[in-house]
């Protein structure tokens, strides 16, 4: 049991600063989202001119913003579930079916990362954006055109992290089912200031 506790433990302090980071990054992307939404509302509407990057721009800060957000949600129970039968069944059981459930969940994100790491590494990873550019110099002369596995990256990303806290809920459901739910370190939630 120590020895488990002792992955619980490191595993939920990992999870918990990259999470805070992924919160930070999360919301430094919306506000980036919300900028080119509204630089694209100005031009189109006002200047009666469309931006070609705005609308690019804003879903590759969502695609992000995704990646980086969902593991939070979902350490934190966030996602929409249905526990109506896992409240009737008696703790016990209603904990073995989590962690049943919990499992199946860690063989979807499973192949899912696969499929994320073939859209980055494959052959739609290899183009470029079709108008999102960063400059190479400061004087602004020359322009890197973004690939798109860089957007596609939050997909991994996000997998990657979603994984990261399955394993850890799966551990504190063993650890619970165990008796050792009172040595286990309590999941912080996010506040509505952010990131902490």
């Amino acid at each position: 049991m120590n020895a488990l506790m002792a992955v619980v433990t490191s595993l939920y302090w990992i999870n918990s600063t990259l999470l805070r980071i992924g919160r930070w990054l999360g919301c430094a992307a919306v506000a980036t989202m919300v900028v080119a939404i509204l630089i694209q509302v100005f031009c189109r509407y006002v200047l009666n001119n469309a931006l070609p990057w705005p609308d690019e721009a804003a879903r590759f800060c969502m695609l992000w913003m995704t990646g980086l957000m969902a593991p939070t949600a979902f350490r934190q129970g966030g996602f929409v579930a249905i526990d109506t039968v896992s409240a009737m069944l008696p703790q016990r059981v209603g904990s073995l079916l989590s962690l049943i459930l919990l499992g199946l969940s860690l063989l979807v994100m499973i192949v899912a990362i696969q499929i994320g790491y073939k859209e980055v590494t494959g052959i739609g990873g290899r183009f470029a954006t079709a108008s999102l550019y960063l400059p190479t110099s400061i004087a602004f002369d020359s322009w890197f055109r973004l690939p798109r596995s860089w957007m596609m990256l939050s997909l991994l990303v996000g997998l990657a992290l979603l994984i990261l806290v399955n394993v850890e809920l799966i551990l504190h459901r063993l650890v619970a089912l165990l008796g050792g739910a009172d040595r286990l370190p309590e999941i912080e939630f996010a506040t509505a200031k952010g990131a902490e």
